[in-house]
């Protein structure tokens, strides 16, 4: 069975480290806040100029003053910091964010990311993609491993503008969590009740399969 996006979500809050300061993009990534652990100490920073984000607010406890950079409400933990986006962009450029967690339309083998612009279609930005995947060491990818027409969007060179070249480090979908090794992608789980040859018909780019490969465990 494939993973929801809260599932998706919950698997990449295990990436997350005790002292890491972590940017969330905008879809799946906003959600890894609600599945960290509770004895580990995370700052969440998104580049609209807040240090320090918690989890989604409760339904009727939304501060509309207090969003993400997806004008999504959010709630703020204790000692968070306001400022605006020229200090944001700063501490991106300035590679002080450890961990940067994106969503994107297609990832190729070697690690390029395309999750900005679909040509023809109406665009209200970059945001901050851009700066992120240029500065950031690690990048995690969430997303579907197909799009909506059951094709790919693990290929092995991306078809859409690029928002980052060689950048991923590991992604994680509805079917499994994988990372780039030596320009190809390596299986390292796969979804509860998914199969490998599942995981491999739904893979454009090379996949590197090694050994028994266990299922995503939360």
């Amino acid at each position: 069975m494939s993973l929801s996006k809260e599932q998706i979500a919950q698997r990449i809050a295990k990436e997350v480290k005790d002292g890491y300061y972590v940017n969330l993009g905008i879809g799946i990534p906003t959600l890894v806040a609600n599945f960290v652990r509770n004895d580990i100490e995370v700052e969440f920073q998104s580049e609209n100029g807040i240090l320090g984000m918690g989890p989604f607010p409760f339904d009727g406890e939304e501060d509309p003053d207090l969003i993400n950079a997806g004008k999504q409400t959010i709630t703020a933990l204790p000692g968070a910091s306001f400022f605006d986006s020229a200090m944001s962009f700063s501490m991106i450029r300035g590679q002080h964010v450890d961990l940067t967690i994106l969503g994107a339309m297609e990832v190729a083998q070697n690690g390029d990311i395309a999750n900005w612009k679909i040509p023809g279609k109406m665009v209200k930005g970059m945001g901050g993609a851009m700066d992120l995947v240029a500065s950031a060491e690690n990048i995690i990818v969430a997303m579907m491993h197909t799009n909506r027409a059951g094709e790919s969007k693990l290929l092995k060179t991306c078809s859409l503008p690029l928002t980052g070249v060689n950048c991923v480090k590991k992604i994680v979908t509805d079917l499994a969590v994988l990372e780039i090794v030596d320009n190809t992608f390596k299986l390292l789980e796969r979804a509860p009740g998914v199969t490998v040859e599942q995981i491999k018909e739904a893979t454009e780019g090379d996949l590197i399969v090694e050994g028994t490969i266990p299922e995503i465990a939360f």
